[in-house]
């Protein structure tokens, strides 16, 4: 009998070609022994009687029901969605010693590389010029430049200082910015041996010429951004919505877009897709992304390999290092980080 881990390996919507190289495939028998391990969902009836031995389960969401109390050699969920599953048992995870792990940090680099990208198109102007060029309406020069302005030695105000805000940071540092943050689940002083200011929301939104939204979605910040602090926002800046539309007052945010209070760069809606008839597609100044800023192949092969090295850590009996893990204190305060009618990244 073998005595690597047993794992269930379901990770339907994710394609098993899609998160694993050809060179991680091949490694992953070395490593564990891999049960199901095919892109379709493996049939529930025959999950569950697996999930009985398993070891480990790699999966993109929770369908398999109050079954915990019989996985008895469970150590640990792994999910591939970019989210921590939802309708799981956390309280009996942390209670049985199962960590619950996501891979949401394989899509902080790109989501970070596309926010940047988006911040210095919209303060540029860089998409009216090109659709000006195209259109044979351009204006040279000084007069092409008028109301744009660019990232160096900026304000710049980071809603959330997780593993995006952590992302970004680094690519943000040739620019000389002045960084502040406003995130209520971390200290102070930790904020500040980060390189960023702590400061109140309100502080923020009224002196940041580059606002970031990035913090994770949560039981306590829906809507959090509500029309009075949108209109604190000053007429020189930009707004970006990059993690979830979660955190914004969306139909505000329309409106003062519409009305060309300042300029934003949006990639995520509260319904996607987005109707195509939705106001904020006409409003001036704004930059629209279909939620596509964590959605590349490096991304997704990310995933694949932290899988890959957390399950070669629990088969050396080592805890896994590269996953995020869910902690007892955080986990049930989390929302749904799924848009209706959309997976998670």
């Amino acid at each position: 009998m073998s005595n690597k881990p047993t794992v269930l390996l379901d990770p339907s919507f994710r394609r098993m070609d899609e998160i694993f190289s050809p060179e991680d495939l091949d490694r992953l028998p070395e490593i564990v022994d891999v049960v199901w391990g095919r892109s379709e969902r493996m049939p529930l009836e025959s999950a569950v009687e697996a999930l009985r031995e398993a070891d480990v389960v790699v999966c993109s969401d929770w369908r398999y029901g109050d079954t915990l109390p019989q996985a008895r050699n469970l150590r640990a969920i792994m999910a591939v969605s970019g989210a921590f599953p939802l309708d799981l048992d956390y309280r009996y995870c942390f209670a049985n010693g199962i960590r619950v792990l996501s891979a949401a940090p394989a899509f902080g680099r790109q989501v970070a590389e596309m926010a940047l990208g988006m911040a210095i198109a919209s303060a540029r102007g860089i998409v009216e010029g090109h659709q000006a060029m195209q259109s044979g309406d351009e204006s040279y020069g000084k007069a092409g430049n008028v109301g744009m302005f660019n990232l160096y030695g900026k304000r710049v105000g980071l809603i959330g200082y997780g593993g995006l805000a952590r992302c970004l940071q680094p690519l943000l540092e040739p620019f000389g910015c002045q960084l502040s943050a406003f995130d209520p689940w971390l200290g102070e002083r930790y904020l500040r041996r980060q390189g960023v200011t702590p400061v109140e929301l309100e502080e923020l939104m009224a002196t940041s010429h580059f606002i970031f939204v990035l913090a994770v979605p949560s039981s306590e910040n829906r809507a959090l951004l509500d029309r009075a602090l949108l209109e604190r926002i000053r007429q020189d800046a930009v707004f970006l919505l990059i993690s979830r539309a979660h955190l914004v007052d969306f139909d505000a945010l329309t409106e003062l877009l519409q009305a060309g209070r300042f300029r934003a760069a949006i990639d995520v809606f509260p319904r996607e897709p987005l109707d195509p008839a939705h106001p904020i597609r006409s409003a001036p100044n704004v930059i629209l992304s279909a939620h596509r800023a964590g959605s590349v192949k490096e991304a997704y092969y990310e995933i694949g390999e932290m899988v890959l090295d957390d399950l070669e850590a629990i088969a050396n009996g080592l805890p896994p290092q590269r996953l995020q893990r869910a902690e007892p204190e955080l986990a049930l305060r989390y929302a749904s980080s799924s848009v209706r009618g959309h997976r998670a990244r």
